[in-house]
């Protein structure tokens, strides 16, 4: 692999202030963000990538690339908790490996946002629905982990109120301002992108810059977690994402999807949930514990996905596209 990939990546703005902040916390600086404003910051990625993913999504319309994308997205979603599970099974009880399995299968917002700019950093275009296919892997994989945990637990009759389940795997506040965002900008179109972008394009770069500092100082504090989760664990954490998104890869090989589409697709297959998930497995999961699906998330896998992850899949998709 060329290692100038991996340099251009690290010596990126956003990812060096990601390990200053994991540097503040193994240093013991008193460096903290107060609470509501990442939770702002990642409102306002959120609404700027989706904004941008609706305009671009009007020039490129609805085509057979999209809903193939689109396709591809919503069987990796699902597909991913079931094996996953039973590699997590080798070691673990049904309700923890349940747990990790659809964190694993839903995706990371950051991890795609921060390789959408590490395309646009190397000048590769990729298209806005990919945005679109971001919005529908989150939700599904929820649903699968409960599914495994409904017909794997023969211990206890489990029953959910799905109704509830549903609300928060489809309406939760990432998905909803993600999905709404997107809307306005294919009603909008040029006309919108002109109106918003002062605000949506040149604030992004200092947004994300922001928010992965605070990403360092929270992904440093989860290390001391790790100790809970031995070594299998570690080791899972950072071969399941090369090894979805390898799949991920031969899927958009397959559907012939641009190279700029398909490291999104990669990095969306490779990538785990440490905020969305891990809150609909502690109300619908109590059993499965916290530490473990939380802190290999983000503290292994996230970190290793921008920092080593994303230049790896763009090696491979050089190899498989030559």
């Amino acid at each position: 692999m060329n290692a100038n990939l991996i340099v251009s990546n690290i010596l990126n703005p956003p990812v060096l202030f990601f390990f200053l902040g994991m540097i503040a916390v193994l240093v013991k600086s008193d460096l903290e963000i107060p609470p509501p404003i990442p939770k702002l910051f990642s409102l306002y990625l959120l609404l700027a990538i989706g904004f941008k993913g609706g305009v671009e999504l009007t020039k490129s319309g609805i085509n057979q690339q999209v809903v193939l994308t689109i396709l591809a997205a919503i069987v990796m979603a699902c597909v991913v908790p079931l094996y996953t599970f039973f590699i997590l099974r080798l070691k673990l009880d049904t309700y923890d490996s349940a747990a990790i399995a659809a964190t694993y299968g839903s995706i990371s917002a950051v991890t795609f946002i921060t390789a959408s700019a590490f395309l646009t950093e190397l000048g590769m275009p990729f298209d806005g629905f990919m945005v679109a296919a971001l919005a529908l892997m989150e939700s599904p994989a929820i649903i699968v982990g409960l599914i495994l945990v409904n017909f794997f637990a023969r211990d206890e009759k489990r029953e959910f109120v799905w109704s509830e389940v549903l609300r928060d795997a489809f309406l939760n506040s990432s998905v909803f301002l993600l999905v709404g965002s997107l809307i306005i900008g294919v009603l909008t179109g040029e006309h919108g992108w002109e109106v918003l972008s002062p605000f949506t394009q040149q604030m992004f770069y200092g947004v994300l810059t922001f928010f992965l500092l605070d990403m360092g100082l929270v992904a440093a504090r989860r290390i001391k977690d790790l100790q809970k989760t031995g070594f299998f664990l570690i080791s899972f954490a950072i071969l399941i994402p090369i090894l979805n998104a390898g799949v991920g890869l031969l899927i958009a090989r397959a559907i012939d999807m641009s190279q700029g589409n398909a490291l999104l697709f990669a990095v969306l297959c490779a990538s785990a949930s440490y905020i969305a998930v891990p809150a609909a497995m502690r109300l619908t999961v109590p059993e499965a514990n916290p530490s473990l699906y939380v802190s290999t998330a983000l503290a292994v896998t996230f970190p290793f996905n921008i920092i080593v992850g994303i230049p790896l899949y763009l090696y491979g998709i050089n190899l498989l596209w030559s």
